[in-house]
């Protein structure tokens, strides 16, 4: 079975996303970066026969012309560990990983590089500057709520996460900045 990379995005509406970026450079702006980001996501990673690249979003029943290319699936309630663990619960015995629409940087080669560790590894991570992590990629040998309990959106959420998985064997990608915040954006290269 080919691997799974979910692209986990939100509408792209205006004042719904973004919304720390936003209160840096105004909505439009936060609105058109996201916008811009997450088309560029979906082009990198769609095509990419090394995988297959499903939109998951949000909120459930959201249209638009940015989920024409690809299949999407909605991301349903509960926090964002929740809606994480729907997705990976619906493969149980394949490769599956999860990004965001907020990482400028992301190649589909990262994403081709977890799936290739995972056959040593049951997990791969990919760390975000801010303690946070911008993949996160499980194997078939996972635990049974591998993203309960995280404090999201802070440092911890790697470390959180990496608990999680006592004694499984966990791989970690390079490392790479979301942009949540002005100052994220403005520390881009």
């Amino acid at each position: 079975m080919r691997p799974i990379c979910y692209v986990f995005a939100r509408a792209p509406r205006l004042g719904t996303v973004k919304r720390r970026l936003a209160a840096g450079v105004g909505p439009r702006a936060a609105l058109c970066w996201y916008r811009a980001t997450l088309a560029a996501t979906l082009r990198r990673l769609g095509p990419d026969r090394r995988f297959r690249t499903v939109l998951a979003v949000t909120p459930d029943r959201a249209r638009g012309p940015w989920r024409r290319r690809l299949p999407s699936v909605p991301q349903g309630g509960g926090d964002l560990g929740q809606r994480m663990h729907r997705a990976v619960r619906r493969h149980p015995r394949a490769a599956v990983a999860i990004v965001g629409a907020d990482i400028p940087d992301l190649r589909a080669d990262d994403v081709a590089r977890a799936m290739r560790l995972l056959r040593g590894r049951d997990a791969c991570f990919g760390p975000a500057e801010d303690g946070g992590y911008w993949l996160a990629a499980l194997g078939a040998r996972r635990p049974a709520r591998p993203f309960a309990d995280i404090r999201w959106s802070g440092p911890h959420a790697l470390a959180d996460t990496l608990g999680r998985f006592g004694r499984h064997r966990v791989a970690l990608l390079r490392r790479l900045r979301d942009v949540d915040t002005a100052a994220d954006l403005e520390a881009r290269p």
